[in-house]
């Protein structure tokens, strides 16, 4: 298997937890998103994934699968333990939704090209391409604070194990540390992800331990 990322792809460490949480090790090939004008824009890669986004995999059959949460959607009926979505409909509809708030609704806002698009056409500067990465930050982890709090009190997102809320919320914590979110107000989320930094899938899977980090 093959799973074509970059280090500081969010959408690409959550494969990465996945994938150790599964115990796979895929080839990882790394697509450098800024270098010689992006690596993703190449015909080459393109050819990979027509969106010229990260991550995508190519099964060992060769299936190209692309898009995040479609891929750990894959990933769970292919390698079905550790499980990371709850057994129950319920409880698998509401997991899916937090997974959606971060992966299809703010996460895309901070989006490398929408934020080359805001430098370019708008002339934002970093000063407030970072502004624009907080605001919908912070207003997205609120709201996933929140939802978490309707769900009574586990030891991660949903459950006493990490699963599919677990591995969309990590990265996003990231970068939020990376744009300088006052996470203060998000005790919960902050918790989950101190209990997270002590298993080994999310420690291998940290953007800092990826073969590319030293090429960015």
């Amino acid at each position: 298997m093959k799973h074509y990322g970059y280090f500081r792809s969010s959408a690409a460490y959550r494969l990465h937890i996945a994938f150790g949480l599964k115990g796979l090790a895929p080839d990882l090939i790394s697509v450098h998103l800024t270098r010689d004008g992006g690596q993703q824009k190449t015909d080459a890669y393109r050819a990979v994934n027509p969106q010229a986004l990260v991550p995508s995999v190519v099964t060992d059959n060769g299936d190209v699968l692309t898009q995040s949460l479609a891929i750990l959607e894959w990933l769970e009926e292919a390698f079905p333990q550790p499980p990371l979505l709850p057994r129950d409909p319920m409880g698998r509809s509401q997991v899916r939704a937090f997974a959606n708030v971060i992966c299809c609704d703010f996460h895309p806002l901070q989006n490398l090209r929408v934020l080359q698009y805001l430098r370019r056409e708008f002339g934002k500067d970093q000063g407030e391409i970072d502004a624009w990465c907080r605001r919908w930050l912070s207003e997205g982890l609120a709201a996933c604070e929140t939802l978490l709090a309707r769900h009574g009190e586990h030891t991660f997102c949903f459950g006493d194990t990490p699963g599919l809320a677990d591995v969309c919320l990590v990265p996003q914590l990231f970068s939020a540390d990376r744009f300088g979110v006052d996470l203060e107000p998000m005790p919960r989320l902050c918790g989950i992800r101190a209990l997270c930094k002590a298993l080994p899938a999310f420690v291998a899977a940290h953007p800092l331990r990826q073969p590319d980090w030293n090429n960015n």
